[in-house]
């Protein structure tokens, strides 16, 4: 949907992301606001184009040299320690430059106003256990690797990222949980704009092949901090009901080779696919902590009530009791607790897609588009 701003920017601005090379939460704002600001370049460390929206390809993406190598096109995290370089010189002029970020975009070099979209401070350096699990968990490559990053350059990438964030005109953040967690890493406020739900009721339907309406769903990137586990263990204890898990990751074929035999998973659906899928669920399985809950409120626009951590951004995309239920703890029997206490609401489809309503398309560009305004030279 084309949004119509009202007031829009009189200034050049550029964009800066971290990576392009995957289909998540951030990648759909950033998609978003290459809609909003049309005429604006989009500057990252990597570009995968199998790997990310197809909205992309309708954008003027400038990728950093690194992205010849194919490997960290595939997982930019085996590049964690040239990252901070990579931005560091890239060079990006505009009048206004608004960087999209959980680790790397706000240290773009530029000397005009920066204006940061902060998902969340590095995961990698404020919470390096989630962020890189625990044994087990995650592919050991990584695990090795990032941990050695973390141990040999630590406090040096945390002095670099404690001068990028301070060099910001503005910082805006999607939840209050991640306004928590700036306020904590750089002692700074930042101003609260949370992103719309990226998938509208009205739009094509694409139905998945031999999948039966009921199902519980999962939309996650198979990282270890997702919990994605614990789900399975959820299906494993609820054999009478399949559970389905969207999404992809390092921990693919770990977590499909444990999974008992009432568990699908499904990679690379389109929106349509994905329409399906959240209006066909019983319920929605949301077992993270989140910055921002976003699949809850994709879940609630397609009339689809949410199970979901008592934590972190679902307490703002959330209403205990109206468009979902709390559980306190991860642990399978909390989860299957909340499933039952789910299971006899008769919530109207409508309130659902209500409340996803009020987290609008046009609500988050016309006060991105605002600041850009109030930046500008």
């Amino acid at each position: 949907m084309a949004l119509g701003p009202t007031d829009p920017p009189a200034a050049k601005v550029a964009l800066v992301h971290d990576y392009l090379t995957q289909r998540g939460g951030a990648e759909r704002v950033v998609a978003l606001l290459c809609e909003t600001f049309p005429q604006a370049p989009l500057h990252t460390s990597f570009y995968e184009p199998p790997q990310t929206f197809v909205e992309f390809e309708n954008v003027d993406v400038r990728a950093s040299r690194l992205n010849r190598i194919a490997r960290f096109r595939r997982d930019p995290r085996t590049a964690l320690a040239l990252l901070a370089p990579t931005f560091s010189t890239m060079r990006v002029d505009a009048d206004v430059v608004l960087a999209t970020s959980s680790g790397w975009a706000h240290g773009v070099k530029t000397s005009a106003p920066l204006v940061v979209y902060c998902f969340a401070p590095a995961r990698w350096l404020y919470q390096s256990d989630r962020y890189v699990g625990t044994p087990g968990s995650s592919s050991k490559g990584f695990q090795r690797l990032a941990k050695t990053a973390i141990t040999l350059g630590g406090s040096a990438l945390r002095s670099w990222d404690q001068r990028a964030a301070h060099r910001a005109e503005r910082y805006l953040t999607t939840s209050h949980a991640a306004a928590r967690m700036i306020k904590d890493a750089y002692g700074f406020a930042a101003e609260v704009v949370p992103p719309p739900p990226a998938l509208e009721h009205a739009g094509p339907v694409t139905p998945v092949e031999g999948l039966e309406p009921g199902f519980i769903l999962t939309v996650s990137r198979l990282l270890p901090y997702k919990n994605v586990d614990v789900t399975l263990e959820v299906a494993r204890r609820r054999p009478h009901q399949q559970l389905v898990v969207v999404g992809d990751g390092p921990l693919r074929e770990a977590l499909e080779r444990d999974a008992p035999p009432n568990v699908r998973f499904i990679q690379g659906v389109d929106d349509a696919t994905l329409r399906w899928l959240y209006a066909k669920a019983s319920v929605l399985i949301a077992p993270s902590f989140e910055d921002y809950g976003l699949t809850p409120l994709e879940a609630a626009s397609m009339g689809t009530p949410t199970v979901a951590l008592r934590a972190g951004g679902y307490l703002d995309t959330i209403i205990g009791g109206e468009t979902g239920i709390f559980f306190d703890s991860i642990d399978p029997v909390d989860i299957i607790n909340a499933l039952d206490q789910a299971a006899p609401f008769e919530l109207d489809p409508s309130v659902l897609r209500g409340h996803a309503a009020r987290f609008s398309r046009e609500r988050f560009a016309s006060r991105m588009q605002a600041v850009i305004n109030e930046v500008a030279p």
